[in-house]
């Protein structure tokens, strides 16, 4: 494996490590559906601000998400729909091993 290769799949790992948390993924799908400000997805998960503010740390520190901040709020959205796609088919391979 080359160093391009070693640093490809690092950055890789990040965005999946970055996913690998139930409450991120409502996020990332909350956002698919539009810009949030961190005061409702906070509402929406039910959990304190730090929390939801680390989970959107991740999120952003692994490129998924970007924030803008206006006045006092703080606003997110998706920067990958992408993202969306792969979820998708993550839900593919869910159902094949239940069987």
């Amino acid at each position: 494996m080359t160093n391009a290769d070693k640093a490809k799949f690092k950055s890789q790992a990040l965005v999946l490590k970055a996913l690998a948390h139930p409450s991120r993924l409502f996020i990332v799908e909350e956002l698919s559906k539009g810009e949030r400000c961190v005061c409702e997805l906070t509402e929406m998960i039910g959990a304190e601000m730090p929390t939801v503010s680390r989970h959107l740390s991740l999120l952003k520190n692994a490129g998924i998400i970007v924030d803008d901040k206006r006045g006092t709020q703080v606003f997110y959205k998706l920067t990958t729909p992408c993202v969306m796609k792969f979820l998708g088919c993550m839900v593919g391979v869910e159902s094949s091993f239940k069987r």
